[in-house]
């Protein structure tokens, strides 16, 4: 069994194959955490606990023992204003004005299967590996009742947890905070790894020791944002890519979020995720309830590189719920960098055409089909075809590029509005804005209130109109800008601090009905590259734009940081121009290749510029890229050098799920004169099988190779890029 319920004792373990977690509740009803980590067993962890006579770390009321006390006492789930001083899960107002709420314990159940969040993407069990484990604590006094749930994969090695609050009461509840879990580690040093970042350079890791006090990542930008991404890993000081513990915490929520963590007096450490609390206020009336989004949790003891295949086998068999996940992705192509918005029908077909002659399967149509779009100030929101620019229809368009035997996507901002544009004058209520202000814009767009269901529903009209009148194969689903003015014209005053969520719950509700009734269509989401590139987002879109910077030497850095929670296959990088738009850096077409394989691929230029040595390389690029598929989608991916202090090179490898394969790709970042070899060990061999290399023809074994390593010839020039392929052979 992987959830283990001892009722006498009201002793509750959650087993996975190499981890256990295990919580109690005493005899006065509070939920203690015990223990998160390698598996232990059967065993009654309670005698490990540690109480201590703290000064000033109260007692709870009616209780005389000096060393027992919420301040100090490990918990799965906190109240607030009752005697622990920490950073808490949940901060309220009750009808009275008083900020408590106390937590007791009153019952637990097994439930078969995976719980669901209603409006909110979640993980789902698809081959019965995962069991339900619901607690409930409930205020004696406000009957506020929060039901804690964790979802048990066994295999997955990963705990699933969210919350659910009902005011069971008679007065009105209003939430000011309600995180999704905290996570109570009694003892331990610990170094906190979390991915920051900016427009253009999102998920930069950095690892710092925890330190006595709070650190907090979040975001408040409406999205989960360029600058902090909602995961976290906390590891030992020794941890490494191949050894040593450490766990995950991983929210499946796309919008505004916090995970703080603390040291406390006693060096314990708290771990808390959740929705943000800034500006954050939800009303309970008496019988409604709350449900916060879901934590992925993941624990090993096989050091980072491990923890990140954990999660990238958990995303692409439990989150992600396109059947785009384990599918070879269209090799495409995106006029963007090509012809941004000065473009016509003849153009995009004269693209298409020469990219169909080199083997590419997709044409992507960026921004500026639609409305009066001339630029980027005008004409989001008029989402009819622009004709008149194009010279033709989109299904015309469309039926030409079909012909030649590619598909059709196409670029689309739903959640954005600009001023001028009919739907704007028809419906300015529908823009986020409070009364006798003018908003704030953001490349001159203004953000539609999600939140609204008349909103919702207009543009489930459109869209769904759109995919079903004409053949689009791809969606590139984009939002270029962070929220303010958040005001809803449908809230009521008291209720404002509700916005930003039902924001949410509006895109997922679009999100899923649109991605449900085009199952076949391959979304992708982008926000303005990498800005929401969440656990959430991948329920609906298998891949997202992993950044708007194409600079393959930045990217090594970009998708080295999206790989220790996110699986490569669900990057999209593409080969762009050299010199690059965004740094003005000239790197080789091949090196641009190599490291936009380690993504779902794709080009972003002007075929037209290109040399015939160049296309023939192209066409070599695509061959290799259909060959890599499987590895991306269903293998093990190892990262074999820090991009982040790498001064020679930058390497990586992509392994097949059985070993039979492997694919080693690597960087030069700075050529040197008389240099050191290039020396790289690999990942993931079977020590016993033999492999031949593809450069020389050589075969050695997997032991060798993953001991001994390759040295690789002098590699001079400005950013070389070597992708060498390995194949298990008989001989």
């Amino acid at each position: 069994m992987s959830i283990q319920i001892i009722p006498a004792k009201n002793l509750f373990t959650l087993h996975t194959a190499h981890t256990s977690y295990q919580m109690w509740a005493d005899e006065r009803g509070i939920l203690h955490h015990l223990y998160y980590g390698p598996a232990i067993g059967d065993d009654d962890l309670r005698p490990t606990e540690f109480y201590s006579d703290c000064g000033f770390s109260p007692n709870p009321a009616g209780v005389e023992v000096r060393d027992y006390s919420l301040d100090t006492m490990s918990q799965e789930y906190t109240g607030c204003g009752v005697g622990d001083y920490r950073i808490s899960c949940l901060s309220v107002s009750n009808g009275d004005g008083s900020p408590l709420a106390d937590l007791r314990f009153v019952e637990a159940k097994l439930v078969p299967g995976k719980y669901s969040l209603p409006g909110l993407p979640a993980a789902f069990d698809e081959d019965g590996d995962c069991q339900t484990l619901r607690v409930v604590l409930k205020d004696p006094v406000t009957a506020l009742t929060v039901t804690l749930l964790y979802g048990v994969y066994e295999k997955a090695d990963v705990i699933t947890r969210a919350a659910i609050l009902e005011n069971g009461g008679t007065g009105t509840i209003r939430l000011h905070k309600a995180a999704s879990a905290c996570l109570d580690l009694p003892f331990g040093e610990w170094e906190l790894i979390h991915f920051h970042g900016r427009h253009c350079m999102e998920r930069q890791p950095q690892r710092a020791p925890l330190s006595f006090g709070i650190q907090t990542l979040r975001s408040a930008r409406g999205a989960s944002s360029h600058h902090h991404n909602p995961f976290a890993i906390l590891a030992a000081p020794h941890t490494t890519e191949d050894a040593g513990d450490c766990l995950g915490a991983m929210l499946v929520y796309s919008g505004n979020f916090k995970i703080e963590c603390e040291v406390s007096q006693l060096h314990s450490t708290r771990l808390i995720a959740g929705i943000s609390d800034d500006d954050f206020c939800w009303t309970l009336a008496p019988g409604e309830s709350f449900t916060t989004p879901e934590v992925l949790f993941s624990y090993t003891t096989g050091g980072l590189g491990e923890l990140s295949r954990q999660y990238h086998r958990f995303l692409q068999h439990s989150i992600i719920r396109s059947p785009w996940k384990n599918r070879p992705r269209p090799i495409l192509i995106n006029n963007w960098e090509a012809t941004y918005m000065d473009f016509d029908g003849e153009r995009i077909y004269n693209i298409t055409r020469q990219a169909h002659e080199l083997g590419v399967e997709m044409m992507v149509l960026d921004d500026g089909w639609f409305g009066e779009r001339a630029d980027d100030t005008s004409g989001l929101g008029d989402w009819w075809v622009n004709e008149e620019k194009l010279g033709c229809s989109l299904s015309d368009l469309i039926g030409r590029i079909r012909a030649l035997g590619m598909r059709f996507g196409i670029w689309i901002e739903p959640e954005m509005v600009c001023r001028g544009t009919r739907l704007y004058a028809e419906h300015p209520d529908w823009v986020l804005a409070a009364p006798g202000r003018t908003p704030a814009t953001g490349r001159s767009q203004l953000v539609l209130d999600m939140g609204r269901k008349d909103v919702v529903d207009c543009l489930y009209g459109i869209f769904s109109a759109l995919l079903r009148d004409n053949d689009i194969s791809y969606i590139k689903w984009d939002m270029n800008r962070n929220i303010t003015d958040l005001y809803s014209h449908v809230l009521p005053a008291g209720r404002q601090g509700e916005a930003a969520h039902r924001y949410m719950l509006g895109l997922y509700d679009l999100l899923d009905r649109l991605t449900r009734e085009f199952p076949e269509v391959l979304f992708e989401g982008c926000s303005g590259g990498g800005g929401r590139f969440d656990a959430g987002m991948l329920q609906y879109f298998p891949q997202i734009w992993c950044s708007d910077d194409t600079d393959p030497i930045h990217r090594l850095k970009i998708q080295y940081g999206t790989s220790f929670g996110y699986p490569p296959c669900t990057m999209g990088s593409h080969v762009s121009a050299s010199p690059n738009h965004q740094s003005g850096r000239h790197t080789p077409l091949n090196t641009r290749a190599v490291v936009a394989m380690a993504g779902a691929f794709g080009y972003e230029l002007d075929l037209g510029l290109l040399s015939e040595e160049e296309k023939a390389q192209i066409r070599t690029q695509i061959d290799t890229c259909r060959k890599l598929q499987p590895l991306l989608l269903d293998g093990r991916y190892d990262r074999l050098t820090d991009a982040m202090t790498d001064t020679c090179f930058t390497a990586w490898q992509l392994t097949a799920s059985d070993a039979s394969r492997a694919a080693v790709s690597l960087v030069v970042l700075n050529p040197q004169a008389n240099p050191w070899p290039i020396h790289i060990t690999l990942k993931g061999l079977d020590p016993d099988a033999h492999y031949r290399d593809s450069r020389t023809g050589k075969v050695f074994t997997g032991a060798a190779l993953c001991h001994a390593g390759l040295t690789l010839p002098i590699l001079s020039g400005d950013y070389t890029a070597v992708q060498i392929l390995l194949e298990r052979t008989d001989t």
